[in-house]
Order: structure tokens, then C-alpha cells, then sequence
């Protein structure tokens, strides 16, 4: 099977208007997503997807391929259910362009996890919990079945515990999806369920409607997802600390 990644990056974000070329460490972010990626193993190559003819220029300056799609797109999963119909490949990968700490082991990580699950539809990521994620809605819980299922998905701390209870183990989630590209493509006409629109969470659709998610746990790698302008500090503090240059080498 061939995989394929694609970075969805739109530049309207509410949040933060032109985050994908928001410069960390003197580069634009995009540049960052892509060049993690691109250490991934399992991806035949990398594209960028979007509707701004500022992040195709900008994109092109640096050698990524990019491709233009519709500007109509509500979410980032249609935008690559778009460049999906394009394409042969047997997985599609959606790697989110605001995760400028990518590493390819984690994007390697959903693939083998996909390969490995033949009855499973998707794959994502989890690590256990940050203590300070449990009361954070923004940072999104799972539960597993034995053999690695997703269960469930919460912005609430799941599994909850009773007094009196062991204490459980909970699962961080990680905003990294790789799809059979046939079921990407269904994926999107799918009606979204209730939990869904309750939880605002997209993968819930698919357990609603029955279909099954792997998850591959990963240790050693958090992310640090740039939702605000004050993120990027953040970001430049964890590649200070982990000795990335501020530039690629020549």
C-alpha cells in the first residue's frame, strides 16, 4: 500500500487570520509541518492543500507541492477528501498544518497502525495525559479497547472515576488521522451524528456510524498545536530547547 500526506492550511482562521505563514524561528510555520512530514517513512510525499494563493507562493518558494482547492471547504477533512479523489494511493494522511513539531516517527506511528488494523477504517494517535489536560476541553480524551480501538472520544475527562475507584489511565488525544482513502471520501457525506455536533469532535461521526478507529500510542512526543498568536513563543521555546536551528542547512 502507498500513503500519501496532505497538510490542509487555510488562511481565514478565526483565531489567528494567517496562522499556516506565521513566522517561527524565522520561518513560516507551513514550512515547519512540511519539513517534519517529510521524515516520515510510510509517505511517498507531502502536499499542501488549500484556497489562498499566498500560501501557494510561499509554499512553492521552500519546494513543497501544493494544490489549490475550493475556498468552500467548511472543514479541513473535506479540503483533503478533495485532493483525495485525485489521487490512487491506498491511505491518505491529515496532518495538521498547525502542528509546526511534527515528527515523522508520530506520522509513521498512524500509518503501521492503519496497516496493522485491516478492519479499521482510520487510525489516530493518543499519549497518556498531561495532569493539566484532564480539565482542559481543548485537549481531547480517549478511551481504547484491548487491542487499541477507540472507544470513545471526550473533551471531558473519560473514563470518569467513581470514589472510591482505581485510578484510570487516560489517553491525550492526537489531532493526526490516516484514512483508507475509500472511506475518506464517504467519510465527508456522512450525515454528522449528535454526540458529534455536541462534542464538536469530526472523528465521533465515524464511531457513530459504526465504522472503527486503531489508535497507536506514542511515547516521547507532544505537540504543541499553534491555536493563538501566544502559541508561537511557546513553540520557539521547545525547539530552543531541543537545539533546532532557526533555519534549515543549506
Amino acid at each position: 500500500m502507498t500513503a500519501v500526506g496532505v497538510i490542509p492550511a487555510r488562511f481565514r482562521a478565526s483565531r489567528f487570520p494567517g496562522k499556516p505563514l506565521a513566522e517561527i524561528a524565522g520561518r513560516p510555520m507551513i514550512e515547519w509541518v512540511v519539513e517534519g512530514a517529510r521524515q516520515a517513512r510510510s509517505l511517498r510525499e507531502v502536499w499542501v492543500a488549500t484556497d489562498d494563493e499566498r500560501i501557494v507562493k510561499v509554499c512553492e518558494a521552500f519546494g513543497a507541492p501544493v494544490v489549490m482547492t475550493s475556498p468552500d471547504h467548511p472543514t479541513g477533512t473535506d479540503r483533503l477528501a478533495e485532493v483525495a479523489r485525485g489521487l490512487s494511493d491506498e491511505i491518505v494522511v491529515n496532518i495538521q498544518g498547525d502542528e509546526p513539531l511534527i515528527e515523522g516517527r508520530v506520522i509513521d506511528a498512524a500509518v503501521d497502525a492503519l496497516l496493522a488494523a485491516p478492519d479499521a477504517s482510520m487510525s489516530t494517535l493518543v499519549h497518556p495525559a498531561d495532569e493539566s489536560a484532564l480539565a482542559d476541553p481543548n485537549r481531547v480524551k480517549a478511551v481504547l479497547d484491548r487491542e487499541g480501538n477507540a472507544l470513545w472520544f471526550s473533551r471531558l475527562p473519560i473514563p470518569f472515576a467513581r470514589e472510591g475507584a482505581p485510578k484510570p489511565r487516560v489517553w491525550q488525544h492526537v489531532g493526526l488521522y490516516a484514512y483508507r482513502r475509500d472511506f475518506l471520501v464517504e467519510f465527508v457525506d456522512l450525515e454528522p451524528g449528535e454526540a458529534e455536533q455536541a462534542e464538536a469532535l469530526e472523528q465521533l461521526r465515524a464511531l457513530e456510524h459504526g465504522h472503527r478507529i486503531r489508535a497507536a500510542v506514542i511515547t516521547g512526543w507532544h505537540g504543541i498545536p499553534v491555536d493563538r498568536p501566544e502559541d508561537v513563543a511557546r513553540v520557539e521555546a521547545a525547539l530552543a530547547a531541543r537545539g533546532d536551528p532557526a533555519r534549515p542547512s543549506a
